[in-house]
């Protein structure tokens, strides 16, 4: 057994190979909390959620950690604008984004640190990148000298000389106007913490280093982000890191956008989709299961139709474990995978190939259940819910056990059920009056609204349909 990923750095797949064996440390650049996530942020949280699942299925002590960025220069903006602390609106976005990310059954991460907490961390990297000559200080900033790196921009592969990068707007002092800032002098009204260089406050890269640094040591396995971080926030990470002594990370690792007419989805461009409203509309289930099977370097072009998809596979799902419950009870998942879907997640979390073989299971399950082979359909339903075990999608799992009762989603689903069974039971009196011909009507009027209509020993019940 061996998984592979897609390493940035490398620009091809690898044998992942951890630093310490049974142990897999991994550094996801988490939330910056200037406004409430979209669903293009929780993806990133969802993606790597899956990514840990399955390391730790694989047998893998895994440190997990997952970073709050809590102060920058939008922060401040909407402070001012706003009229509100900065720190206030920080941890509002703050929870909104950890809500979200439970509301899709993303675990906790073993450690979340903030950037405000960890300034002493980010002078003593400071200090040690000046000493080493890569760092200057210049009327209160601190800046990173980028010539001083021979290796920076071998994560974006770009070359130094056609980079153009803008003097940020009252910052003076760069030798280069390539040179970024680690630390930014203080200016009237913004928060500002003291150093050796004088008052002020973070740059944003600087943050992840130091912070990396603290919870996983000097060398770790991955690093993980959205493709928009390789540059230049990842590429600046690894640049101040390994100018300060450290191996940092192993490998890199990023997933891809949810985009909407083409375009990355984001709060400048007006086209987010937030989640709070998300979850109004959609079963936080639904939801996982639409951003977290396509393959996480895929990009995901957002429509309610693909979720609409998403939401009648899934009920596939539910529908045949329900149908294999009623029948024989409830049965404990799989100790095992199938070996097929073990080898796509191996390979660079394959879960789209993984699905597939689920998919394939459900069908074998329902053939079961259809030839009344009840310890088949037991066998496959075992095997189907270790799959779903390990992509947080198992509708059994106390997370999402009764969610269609509560929630989001809740009231409408309610409404539908009563008013289908008000019809079925016109159609069960047709059934019972050997009125077969408007009997098969209702169901034939149903089946044409989306809804399939199955006869159980319970009496019929609804789903919708496979279209």
């Amino acid at each position: 057994m061996t998984i592979r990923l897609y390493d940035t750095s490398a620009r091809q797949i690898r044998d992942f190979t951890p630093l310490k064996p049974g142990h897999v440390s991994i550094y996801l650049c988490g939330a910056t909390v200037q406004s409430a996530p979209h669903i293009g942020h929780i993806r990133s949280g969802l993606n790597f959620d899956i990514m840990r699942r399955w390391f730790a299925y694989r047998g893998y002590d895994v440190t997990f950690v997952r970073n709050v960025t809590d102060i920058d220069d939008k922060i401040i903006t909407k402070s001012v604008d706003q009229g509100r602390p900065w720190w206030s609106i920080g941890y509002e976005n703050e929870r909104a984004f950890n809500t979200g990310y439970d509301a899709l059954g993303c675990l906790p991460p073993t450690y979340e640190p903030r950037a405000t907490g960890h300034v002493t961390e980010m002078v003593e990297m400071m200090r040690g990148l000046i000493e080493r000559g890569h760092a200057y200080e210049a009327d209160g900033s601190v800046y990173f000298d980028v010539r001083s790196f021979p290796d920076y921009l071998s994560l974006s592969n770009q070359d130094i000389d056609d980079l153009r990068q803008p003097t940020e707007e009252g910052i003076t002092g760069k030798r280069d106007p390539r040179d970024f800032a680690m630390w930014k002098a203080t200016k009237p009204g913004e928060p500002d913490w003291e150093t050796p260089w004088g008052r002020g406050r973070p740059g944003w890269h600087l943050e992840c280093s130091a912070m990396a640094h603290k919870y996983l040591g000097s060398a770790f396995d991955i690093h993980g982000g959205g493709l928009d971080l390789i540059f230049p926030h990842h590429e600046n990470e690894i640049a101040q890191a390994k100018a300060f002594g450290d191996d940092f990370a192993q490998y890199w690792v990023h997933n891809a956008w949810v985009t909407m007419s083409g375009e990355k989805m984001s709060k400048s461009l007006g086209n987010s989709v937030l989640i709070e409203e998300m979850v109004k509309r959609w079963r936080p289930v639904v939801l996982r299961y639409y951003l977290g099977t396509p393959h996480y370097r895929s990009m995901i072009e957002y429509s309610e139709e693909a979720l609409q998809e998403a939401e009648a596979a899934y009920a596939r799902i539910e529908g045949f474990i329900q149908r294999v419950v009623e029948k024989a009870g409830e049965v404990a998942p799989a100790d095992e995978v199938p070996t097929a879907f073990a080898e796509a997640m191996d390979d660079d979390l394959g879960v789209p190939q993984a699905l597939a073989v689920l998919h394939t299971t459900v069908r074998q399950g329902n053939s079961a259940l259809a030839a009344d082979d009840k310890e088949a359909a037991v066998a496959r339903l075992a095997e189907v819910r270790a799959m779903l075990g390990v992509l947080g999608l198992d509708p059994l799992d106390p997370h999402w056990a009764g969610e269609a009762d509560r929630g989001a989603g809740a009231e409408l689903h309610g409404v539908v059920d009563s008013l289908v069974r008000l019809v079925l039971q016109q159609r069960e009196s047709a059934r019972e009056r050997k009125d077969w011909a408007t009997a098969d009507a209702i169901r034939d009027q149903l089946n044409q609204s989306g809804l399939a209509i199955e006869d159980s020993p319970d009496g019929p019940r609804w789903s919708i349909a496979h279209r």
